[in-house]
């Protein structure tokens, strides 16, 4: 195969590092304790990941390490030490989501080679060009892309394009998802994703899965990759087994030195044990991308018979001595698992003898585990190796660059619309700034010459969407010079990379999606000639207090995007969920072929603003984007502003409980 792709390989654990050795890996990417976005993963200590390196470099495997988490202002001093190790260790690459990490990476430790990860969101030709122009090595894509998209990307890039061809699948954008942080503070962007994609909810009387997407399987599409010139083809899967990881590499393995082994290839994935599988957006399967099976496994069949100390299954799949199995009795929410010891077999019939678990009639059947091959799980050597530790001076020498004190010079309230129908209800003397986060159909009908918005055009801001397809970076692009034709020169970007699409000498807010968690990121921007930027909407109190950098704009009051997708949502007659407890309930928006889920009660911490004004917070966005349109609604979260009151009903998010 003419350029062929790398293999990039999983090892969240030593096990899953020997299998990817084993089957064929031509790099692997695993992370330390801390920072990285698979913290439920056994992963690596500093120690292990020195043998790690020895033991792949043997073999002439590249090993990446995985940054890839957010980081909170209070971290920094460790991620420096983090990063000094990773370059005296003289990692093969870093694959980071932060732009705090990447700032403090490109300028204190140049040796590090910076991949970015797919949760920086990077999905046209403009974010690629903005991560080679800022000295990236190489950019993780989306996974919502289809083929014609990714090769107009890697046309127009010269940078490194890796993608993912197989696993699990977030319903939401990566890197753009809430839902887990609003339900308990375990934000997916700092690696605690507790899977709200995975459960079910009441929609119209019935309980179903809406977000649980099947498994990503790309193998037929591999000659394709490597034809478009795709640097790397990734594996998802550092929360599985070593067992997994062999299967699914050397499947793939195979395919990459041969293609006319597909096949052969394939059938070696159907023992894979995850969930079903989809080629997603790549191979046109978004229809039939969502599963009713939530759990991972082969499903087997159901029960037939309970005799005695036997029960029945009847299956044409093969079964031997140590497969586990994973049992879901009819009515009972957690599932037992029987490990098969002793049992016959009758044409396809199997009589497996009972473990003294209960077992009823009817009861669902998936084969969760094979006969495991068994890989080294033990890294011998290295034993005495201390890391060399970067002196405390040189450490508090770069912390000093971005912990001079700044707060906003005067008060300032910005509102954000997603539709005309606010203009109405619009007075400028009593606002600083207005976000028109319209949809495309609403800028098609924009008015250029409205006298009410000629007026006031200092304080109109154009906000981009946080997710531009390829095809329409043209539409964006002269929308943007229409603008500025016009006097309109204010933007509101929800992507950095934006910038590359807005003309010059224009005033530019990056919105809560370009996280600013930690005053390194807060720096970058302003060093990018960012005028100012919203807060996080997950952020929390204790780190907007522990900023030094307090010149941003704090959301009050918005509606938070807890599902941000390409994907589709099936509801029929109406756009409300309830979870599954039926205590929360939800909203669907379609925007622009994007689904927006929203909670149905707005997030409001108006009441904090004395609080905030106290610690140097000057700066407060009011976001009515999906609320309902009332001629008073504006007027009466402004008196709520002024005075420092409560609004019911409504929630904190993690404002007072915190993000973990």
């Amino acid at each position: 195969m003419e350029n062929k792709p790398e293999l990039l390989l999983p090892a969240g654990n030593t096990e899953s590092f020997f299998a990817a050795l084993q089957a064929g890996a031509d790099a692997l990417y695993l992370g330390l304790n801390k920072f990285n976005a698979r913290g439920r993963a056994q992963n690596f200590t500093e120690q292990q990941l020195n043998t790690v390196l020895s033991e792949a470099h043997k073999k002439g495997v590249n090993v990446y390490i995985t940054l890839n988490t957010v980081i909170k202002n209070t971290e920094l001093p460790q991620l420096i030490e983090y990063l000094h190790f990773l370059k005296i260790l003289n990692v093969d690459g870093i694959i980071i989501q932060d732009w705090g990490v990447f700032s403090l990476a490109k300028e204190y430790f140049p040796e590090l080679k910076i991949h970015a990860s797919t949760q920086l969101g990077i999905h046209n030709s403009p974010g690629s060009n903005f991560a080679e122009k800022n000295g990236f090595k190489r950019v993780v894509v989306a996974r919502e892309l289809t083929l014609p998209e990714l090769k107009n990307i890697v046309t127009k890039s010269g940078i490194e394009i890796e993608v993912f061809v197989h696993g699990a699948l977030c319903y939401s954008f990566s890197g753009m998802c809430l839902f887990s942080s609003y339900l308990g503070g375990r934000g997916a962007n700092r690696g605690m994703c507790a899977q709200p994609c995975r459960r079910e909810y009441h929609s119209e009387n019935d309980k179903k899965f809406l977000f649980n997407l099947k498994d990503n399987q790309l193998l037929d599409f591999i000659p394709l990759l490597a034809k478009t010139g795709v640097k790397s083809l990734k594996i998802e899967g550092r929360l599985k087994s070593g067992e997994y990881t062999f299967r699914v590499g050397k499947a793939y393995r195979k395919v990459l030195d041969n293609p006319l082994e597909t096949e052969l290839a394939k059938s070696e994935l159907a023992f894979d044990l995850g969930r079903q599988k989809t080629s997603y957006f790549f191979g046109g399967d978004v229809k039939n991308s969502i599963s009713d099976e939530t759990g991972t496994g082969i499903y087997l069949g159901e029960i037939q018979r309970v005799i005695k100390n036997e029960f029945l299954l009847e299956t044409n799949q093969r079964i031997e001595r140590n497969f586990r199995l994973r049992i879901h009795l009819p009515g009972v929410d957690e599932p037992v698992y029987f490990t098969v010891g002793n049992f016959r077999k009758e044409n396809f019939t199997y009589f497996f003898q009972n473990q003294n678990i209960q077992i009823k009639n009817g009861s669902r059947v998936f084969l969760v585990k094979l006969q495991e091959q068994k890989f080294q799980n033990k890294l011998e050597a290295g034993k005495n190796f201390q890391p060399v530790k970067i002196s405390p001076s040189v450490r508090n020498s770069i912390l000093t660059t971005f912990s001079k004190k700044a707060i906003a010079e005067k008060e300032e309230l910005f509102f954000r619309i997603n539709s005309t129908d606010w203009f109405s209800r619009i007075n400028f003397n009593e606002l600083d700034g207005l976000f028109l986060a319209f949809s495309k159909p609403g800028w098609k009908m924009f008015d250029f010459n409205d006298p009410f918005l000629n007026e006031n055009r200092e304080k109109i801001y154009m906000e981009f969407p946080k997710f531009i397809a390829e095809g329409s970076v043209g539409f964006y692009t002269r929308l943007a010079e229409k603008m500025v034709q016009n006097g309109f020169r204010n933007f509101v970007i929800g992507q950095l990379s934006q910038i590359e699409i807005i003309p010059e000498e224009s005033k530019i807010v990056t919105s809560e999606n370009v996280y600013a968690f930690n005053d390194a990121a807060i720096q970058f921007y302003k060093n990018k000639g960012i005028s100012s930027f919203i807060y996080p909407f997950e952020i929390d109190f204790e780190t907007l207090e522990s900023l030094n950098d307090k010149t941003g704009i704090v959301p009050l009051f918005f509606y938070p995007e807890l599902f941000y997708s390409r994907m589709p949502v099936h509801l029929h007659k109406n756009d409300v969920f309830e979870s599954e407890d039926e205590k929360t309930k939800f909203r669907r928006i379609r925007k622009d072929g994007v689904t927006i889920i929203v909670p149905d009660r707005p997030v409001s911490i108006l009441q904090h603003k004395k609080r905030l004004n106290s610690l140097g917070f000057k700066k407060f966005l009011i976001d009515v984007s999906y609320d309902t349109f009332s001629k008073n609604r504006l007027k009466t979260l402004k008196t709520r502003l002024l005075k420092s009151e409560q609004l019911q009903p409504s929630t904190s998010f993690n404002f007072i409980k915190g993000m973990k």
